[in-house]
């Protein structure tokens, strides 16, 4: 049965805050609200989270995973950056986008495009998911929370707790959060590439 942590959304309670990032460094899964819907969530080298969020979201090996970094800084030790990808990411984050880039050493094979050598990456302006990351000090392996079959992602805590109660760890409740998945952005390439249009402005990159 998976716990519920009530979290308030302005100012996180601490103790409940290191309650949850003890499950994750424990290779627990969590279900975690960003501003843009709920993911699930669990610690880089926790292949069995991996796996989890797999069996839970029907997905094949194929399917590409985001880290969810706390700043510009920590999502710089995880892909390669050339000079004017650096300032499109930079004025873009935080926000409701996620950047595909060359993944760096600092990346699980495993976690990258097997072709391509890349990561999906993304910086939130979540003040609840920002507290998750800076307690725990590193990214978060993420994948939005939309099940099998179903055209929108999951938005209430209650319901995903009722939903997935023998699949996660625990369930992170602090309200309201995005309705919308993230803009994902190509930036491996020459030119930008919009893969999915979504809560953050594209127009930036078009």
């Amino acid at each position: 049965m998976a716990r519920y942590y009530d979290l308030h959304p302005d100012n996180p309670q601490p103790r409940v805050l290191r309650q949850i990032v003890e499950l994750l460094r424990g290779d627990g899964l969590i279900a975690y609200p960003t501003d843009s819907c709920y993911a699930l969530g669990c610690q880089l080298g926790n292949r069995s989270g991996v796996e989890r969020i797999r069996d839970i979201r029907k997905l094949d090996d194929r399917h590409p995973f985001t880290l969810l970094c706390a700043d510009f800084a920590q999502l710089g030790q995880f892909v390669k950056l050339s000079n004017s990808v650096f300032r499109q990411v930079k004025a873009a984050i935080p926000g409701q986008y996620t950047f595909i880039l060359p993944a760096t050493a600092e990346v699980p094979r495993r976690l990258q495009d097997p072709r391509r050598r890349t990561v999906g990456v993304r910086v939130p302006r979540h003040t609840v998911t920002q507290a998750l990351l800076a307690e725990l000090g590193e990214p978060l392996l993420s994948s939005t929370l939309l099940l099998p079959g179903e055209e929108e992602p999951m938005t209430q805590g209650w319901e995903i707790k009722e939903r997935l109660d023998h699949q996660v760890d625990a369930v992170v409740d602090a309200g309201d959060c995005g309705l919308e998945p993230t803009t994902v952005i190509d930036l491996s390439g020459p030119e930008p590439e919009i893969l999915r249009r979504g809560a953050g402005d594209p127009a930036r990159f078009e």
